[in-house]
């Protein structure tokens, strides 16, 4: 079978713990993590975890569903890129003096839409948001040209192209249920 790139979404309170029984749950089926997210989502009191693994999509709706029987989880779901708007954000310190050199950084500002956080005498930190493909790029050629100090890249964090959350469709559910 074909593995591809999927995206997990999971949502629970903000339990202690819950993360180590997560990744227990990819460990045991020698699945890795591509990149976490956790932050808070547009319910309050409800947690977000976007987690994305490269598998079958057989193997990643047993990992969904295993992960949706634990108490503490309210509700997972899988999603390919097709179905998500998504991006990550990365920063990347170089020398201002090698940078300097190569002229003017206007050009890289603009080509790779990027933005200066921070720039002093002795490094210049860069921010840009995208896809991997597109961090990875810029990565790439600062590295070829004036070296990178340090790199850091965050996890995915993806919002579904859906009308609303199916999170939100979920408990709206509920509420009819409990209603009636």
């Amino acid at each position: 079978m074909e593995t591809k790139l999927y995206t997990i979404t999971v949502f629970s309170e903000n339990t202690v713990g819950l993360l180590n029984q997560i990744t227990i749950i990819f460990t045991r089926r020698a699945i890795n993590i591509e990149t976490l997210s956790v932050s808070p989502s547009a319910i309050q009191g409800i947690h977000k975890f976007t987690i994305t693994v490269q598998t079958t999509k057989d193997v990643v709706e047993k990992v969904v569903k295993q992960i949706d029987k634990r108490v503490d989880i309210l509700k997972s779901y899988y999603n390919t890129d097709e179905d998500l708007v998504y991006q990550e954000i990365a920063l990347y310190k170089v020398a201002t003096d090698k940078l300097l050199a190569l002229g003017s950084i206007e050009n890289w500002i603009r080509d790779h839409n990027t933005r200066i956080l921070e720039m002093n005498e002795t490094f210049v930190v860069f921010q840009k948001a995208g896809h991997y493909e597109e961090t990875q790029r810029f990565f790439n050629e600062l590295s070829e040209s004036v070296g990178v100090l340090q790199f850091i890249r965050s996890g995915r964090v993806a919002i579904s192209k859906s009308k609303v959350e199916r999170l939100t469709d979920m408990l709206n559910n509920l509420k009819k249920y409990e209603n009636a």
